[in-house]
């Protein structure tokens, strides 16, 4: 399976997103936690003491009492940077200096807040645990989570992008498979073939994507390097959706770029997954501006894709 030189002008790029932030107007934050914003720490998952008993020699008890011993104001501080960096002053992808270090104190404040009025300690815990890194990270999204829901004026949402290779390619595709292929339409699409994972909807949805005018380039969603970011019972995943097309817009428009999802049997994480794309990736990209226009459809039927596209165009305008 092969980018072809021969088809360049159907190659499709995309932006390969980490995760999301707002942008905040003005300079004063505000804070306030809910329910949500509560953490809990037991040593259901983290052992405060750990007992290594070799079959030779003597058993050792391994504890974290080095770890109690540190500060709690090295927590407050390592939370707030954690903000500060991922959301305050994160890469815009330009060139451009994001820091707003004046914002920094009120981070600091709002993290000490949290710790006091959030977080609980169950069994031996402590909150000097937040200095693992896992934890850490946990909280911090908390805590940027009641800003942002906290604090009044517009809100921008934009894209948090990979430190490199912040754009992906098709012209990067190259990779065998002893799975079955479909030969692809040098007119539509810039790779040589389409893998098929099951018996038929992946080659249904090419096929129908090869036929309808609107489709300029598409591709196959498989060894791309694209997905999108989401969270699912609170831990961090990456969804990979099947198809991306470009569309032609009428009276000379910018095209629109359609991320497919071919959904079956409806599954709770696979509407977060589906959630996350339509709320979050498809406007952050675009509300960035940099990457051309962005839409995402889910189509249960690959056998009425066209009649499910075409009323997808007609309703963003497309």
């Amino acid at each position: 399976v092969r980018a072809l030189t021969e088809r360049v002008e159907h190659e499709l790029t995309f932006p390969r997103l980490t995760g999301y932030r707002y942008e905040l107007a003005g300079e004063k934050l505000r804070v306030e936690f809910d329910e949500g914003a509560g953490m809990a720490l037991s040593t259901a998952d983290v052992p405060t003491a750990v007992e290594n008993a070799p079959i030779i020699g003597e058993t050792v008890i391994h504890t974290l009492d080095d770890l109690r011993a540190r500060r709690a104001q090295e927590v407050d501080f390592l939370l707030a940077k954690l903000v500060y960096e991922k959301y305050f002053c994160a890469d815009d992808g330009a060139g451009t200096d994001a820091r707003r270090p004046w914002l920094f104190p009120q981070i600091l404040d709002a993290a000490r807040a949290w710790r006091r009025q959030c977080l609980t300690c169950k069994d031996n815990c402590f909150p000097q645990l937040l200095l693992l890194v896992e934890n850490a990270h946990t909280a911090a999204d908390k805590i940027y989570r009641a800003i942002v829901d906290s604090t009044p004026g517009v809100q921008t949402l934009l894209p948090i992008l990979q430190p490199y290779d912040t754009v992906g390619s098709t012209s990067y595709v190259d990779f065998d498979t002893t799975r079955p292929v479909m030969v692809t339409d040098p007119d539509k699409c810039h790779i040589s073939h389409v893998v098929c994972d099951t018996d038929s909807w992946e080659q249904k949805m090419a096929q129908v994507l090869e036929e309808m005018d609107e489709v300029e380039s598409y591709v196959k969603n498989h060894n791309l390097g694209f997905f999108i970011p989401y969270t699912y019972e609170g831990e961090a995943h990456g969804y990979i959706p099947d198809f991306i097309v470009r569309l032609r817009s009428p009276h000379g428009a910018q095209p629109l770029n359609l991320i497919i999802e071919v959904s079956g049997e409806p599954k709770p994480e696979k509407a977060a997954k589906v959630e996350t794309a339509r709320s979050l990736w498809v406007p952050a990209v675009n509300n960035d501006g940099r990457f051309g226009r962005w839409a995402f459809l889910e189509i249960s039927d690959p056998w009425d894709a066209k009649n499910t596209i075409r009323a997808h165009l007609a309703a963003v305008g497309a």
